[in-house]
C-alpha cells in the first residue's frame, strides 16, 4: 500500500529526532528488518540488514560522527533528508558540518532503503530517474554507508 502524505510527515518527524538525538534504538524502530544501504545503483549492497545499518551507525557513533538534520524534504514514498555531518575532533571546540543527503524510501511506516549523495542536485536527479524507470522493484532502496 503507498504510504500516504500524513504518514510520511510522521515517518520524516521519527528520522528527524532519532538523527538529532543520535540514538540507535529511535532508528531501530524506523529501519524495516531487511533494509538496504549502499551506493546508488548497487544491486548488492554493503549493508542489507536492520543489524548491519545499525552496527555501521554504532561505529560512527563510537569515532565521534554525528549528524544533525537541516532539512527533510516528502517525495511520494521517499524522504530526502539532508544532513550536517561532522566529526568531533578533540583539536576543535566546534567541528566543521559538512552537508549530505541521503534517500530514503519507505515501506509500511519503515525505512526500506537508503541512498547517500554528496549532492541535493544528484540525489534528487537519482530520485526523478528512478521515479521514471519502468516498473523497477524496490530500485534506489541503497545508499553510501
Amino acid at each position: 500500500m503507498p504510504e500516504t502524505q500524513d504518514s510520511m510527515t510522521r515517518v520524516a518527524d521519527r528520522v528527524r529526532a532519532a538523527f538529532d538525538g543520535a540514538e540507535l534504538t529511535a532508528l531501530a524502530d524506523l529501519l524495516a528488518p531487511d533494509v538496504r544501504w549502499g551506493p546508488p545503483g548497487d544491486e548488492s549492497p554493503p549493508c542489507q540488514s536492520r543489524r548491519q545499518v545499525l552496527a555501521w551507525y554504532g561505529r560512527a557513533k563510537a569515532a565521534g560522527r554525528r549528524a544533525r538534520v537541516a532539512g527533510v524534504t516528502v517525495l511520494g514514498d521517499r524522504l530526502l533528508v539532508e544532513l550536517a555531518m561532522r566529526e568531533a575532533r578533540a583539536s576543535h571546540a566546534r567541528a566543521e558540518e559538512t552537508p549530505r543527503w541521503q534517500l530514503l524510501t519507505v515501506r509500511d511506516g519503515r525505512i526500506a532503503g537508503i541512498v547517500g549523495f554528496d549532492s541535493e542536485r544528484d540525489a534528487r536527479s537519482y530520485a526523478d530517474a528512478d521515479a521514471d524507470a519502468p516498473s523497477a522493484p524496490h530500485r534506489g532502496q541503497t545508499g553510501t554507508p
